[in-house]
């Protein structure tokens, strides 16, 4: 046992099985996102990327154990044969033997039972309690912190190469406007947004133009959503006003009209000039992509600057807008 090990917890020493020792090092990588109800987080997969450049770097064979669920086609613990491994390590989250979610037997508990003849490992780990056999079974650990002890050490996430930039997109939809009758295909265009959303190397960000006082997650004002919405790179909305507050942003905005033969998203599209409006008669992911490469490209990012010049709220554009009727007709 290592001193670390002590500091965690006393715990009965173990025998050694001498294959585990004399056999070449091969690793099988484990976490909590190698669970079939395990709970995959950034900093799960940034504390395994760390853990696997740490391993190529020092030459060590390894593989990693994925969620079916998470990474359907990937290596999953139940094909990983123990046999085929010298050493099982673990890393990220917290020890602790707890039912899984189903109120199947501990999913860690079963781990140390299928790998009982491999070296098991925990590194970058917390342990609430040392004496849980969830910990007392690894034969090292390398804890991020401990129950009882005041020195913890950093969280392996910090040691993973930064993740490249994406685009962020604000994903604005509605299920409603029962105005639109049988010719709503609000639903159906959802879908279709929510696969090829699923499928685009971008941070996705769900907003509303609903307001609510009493709802943190929704804005309680517009200058509070028009805060969010200038910080994006683009708008996906099926809502009117998704796409003109996005362009009143200055943020361009993919379009999507839900209500077949088209309606007010397309009307509106018309009247401000945007040209990235998609029917729902043509709601394709091969047209999705390609509004979408225009929305961020530089003459994408110009024409929405451009539309947010020429709605900047500052009066009615020309004499024949909105308003200006308005004030016509009431005699002033």
């Amino acid at each position: 046992m290592t001193d670390v090990v002590a500091q965690a917890g006393a715990r009965p020493a173990r025998e050694t099985c001498p294959a585990r020792v004399t056999r070449p090092a091969r690793v099988l990588l484990t976490g909590w996102f190698s669970f079939l109800h395990g709970e995959v987080t950034a900093g799960d997969m940034l504390a395994a990327e760390a853990v696997r450049d740490t391993l190529r770097a020092a030459s060590i064979p390894h593989e990693t154990a994925w969620s079916p669920v998470f990474r359907p086609g990937a290596l999953c613990l139940e094909d990983a044969d123990p046999e085929q491994y010298t050493h099982v390590v673990f890393t990220c989250g917290p020890l602790h033997s707890h039912p899984a979610p189903d109120g199947g037997p501990s999913p860690l508990l079963g781990l140390h039972d299928r790998f009982a003849r491999c070296r098991r490992i925990a590194v970058g780990v917390s342990v609430p309690d040392p004496a849980d056999p969830a910990v007392t079974r690894f034969d090292d650990l390398l804890p991020r912190d401990t129950a009882g002890r005041a020195q913890p050490a950093g969280d392996l996430s910090v040691h993973a190469p930064l993740p490249a930039p994406v685009p962020v997109l604000g994903v604005i939809q509605t299920q409603g406007q029962h105005e639109y009758g049988s010719r709503r295909r609000h639903g159906e265009v959802a879908r279709s947004l929510d696969r090829w959303l699923g499928t685009l190397e971008a941070a996705r960000l769900p907003l509303d133009t609903r307001l609510d006082s009493r709802d943190w997650r929704l804005p309680a004002t517009p200058g509070q959503l028009h805060s969010v919405l200038s910080r994006l790179d683009a708008v996906v909305t099926t809502r009117l006003h998704g796409l003109v507050l996005a362009l009143r942003a200055g943020v361009p905005a993919l379009a999507v009209d839900p209500v077949a033969g088209g309606a007010k998203v397309r009307a509106q599209a018309t009247a401000l000039g945007w040209p990235a409006v998609l029917p729902y008669e043509a709601v394709r992911p091969a047209s999705l992509d390609r509004l979408l490469a225009w929305c961020l490209s530089p003459e994408g990012r110009q024409r929405a600057a451009d539309a947010a010049a020429r709605t900047d709220g500052v009066r009615p554009p020309g004499e024949d807008g909105l308003l200006p009727g308005l004030l016509r007709r009431l005699g002033h």
